[in-house]
């Protein structure tokens, strides 16, 4: 991990985000108000002098999932599911560009006329130079899902945390939009979210987190600020994977 940075806050922080995530209020696609509200946060977050990784789902155009169980191949299905990353990764891109910021998209599989091909050296050196580094395409693989990559990616670029980001603000032992009694976790161990489980990321990405110790704070960037918020106050909001106990808020 890198050395902690000002205030107390993550020096290097990677940020999952879905693709519904792009969707704001819209059935699918990208909402162009939402994303530029992301690329804000994203910069803000920048000028704190924190690096700042990104890595975006697919799912608001194309989930690979959903496509094989359509009866599509699943390994087709996936690489379409990851040529819809790369759409999301654009348009972060020109977002936090055209808010004068300075981004490269790094992919997992070769298309040099829109994206750079990923190499880990060369990706942390954009971060070490100011830039947002956005990984695009997964980990190049079928039968892998984004979480994992961001769980890979970040332990690469020896990110401090990964902030997943979603629609709630946090993990909870119930789902809180059926159960009025259902409970935040303050802070939940790996193993905790494996045995029961909670809907964090996919088992592949949390093992490989608690195999190399790297925390998780699930959060809710619905809400303007939270982004910035869960980087320079860590703790204060969201749910803290990783720590051996688990503490119900």
């Amino acid at each position: 991990m890198t050395a902690p940075g000002k205030n107390g806050a993550y020096k290097r922080v990677l940020l999952k985000l879905s693709g519904e995530a792009l969707m704001g209020d819209e059935k699918y696609g990208i909402q162009p108000a939402t994303l530029q509200a992301i690329a804000e946060e994203v910069l803000e977050v920048k000028k704190a002098g924190v690096e700042v990784a990104v890595v975006i789902g697919g799912g608001n155009i194309f989930r690979g999932i959903q496509g094989a169980t359509t009866g599509m191949d699943r390994a087709s299905a996936d690489y379409m599911g990851m040529l819809a990353t790369c759409i999301n990764s654009l348009a972060l891109q020109d977002a936090v560009e055209q808010l004068g910021g300075q981004t490269r998209v790094l992919s997992a599989i070769k298309m040099e006329q829109i994206a750079e091909p990923y190499i880990r050296r060369r990706a942390v050196r954009h971060l070490e130079k100011g830039r947002v580094v956005i990984f695009a395409a997964g980990t190049g693989n079928p039968y892998f899902t984004t979480d994992t990559a961001a769980s890979l990616r970040a332990m690469e670029i020896n990110a401090d945390v990964i902030l997943k980001a979603t629609k709630v603000d946090g993990v909870y032992d119930a789902d809180p939009k059926k159960d009025k009694g259902a409970r935040r976790y303050r802070r939940l161990a790996y193993m905790d979210v494996l045995k029961k489980q909670l809907n964090v990321m996919d088992s592949t990405a949390i093992s490989l987190c608690m195999d190399n110790k790297l925390p998780i704070v699930v959060f809710d960037m619905t809400k303007a600020g939270n982004i910035k918020k869960a980087v320079l106050s860590p703790g204060e909001i969201g749910t803290v994977v990783g720590t051996p106990e688990t503490e119900l808020a």
